[in-house]
């Protein structure tokens, strides 16, 4: 990935569009912040997940990495605290990626 890239990609949610004209986190709701990998820096929409929906990880479709429409694979970290309510509540981590 290329560093201009990598600065499009900061503070934004994972699926909002790139040209959206407010791409950053909305009041009110709960997001994990991704770290490493493809998208690392962006936030993810969890407002309404339950636990068990964060603890199991996420597979996310991505355009940036290896394999052009393949997936990000982000997990939690075991036992790592999680901040309730609105706000970034937790951080899921790179594990690899799949076409």
């Amino acid at each position: 990935m290329h560093e201009g890239d990598e600065q499009l990609l900061r503070g934004r949610i994972y699926g909002h569009d790139h040209d959206d004209p407010d791409p950053g986190p909305r009041s009110g709701r709960t997001y994990a912040e991704l770290v490493g990998g493809p998208l690392d820096g962006l936030l993810l929409d969890i407002h309404g997940w339950r636990t068990v929906e964060v603890d199991d990880g996420v597979t996310l479709i991505i355009e940036l990495g290896r394999w052009p429409g393949g997936r990000a694979l982000y997990d939690p970290r075991p036992g790592e605290a999680r901040k309730p309510g609105p706000g970034i509540a937790c951080r899921l981590y790179y594990s690899g990626d799949t076409p």
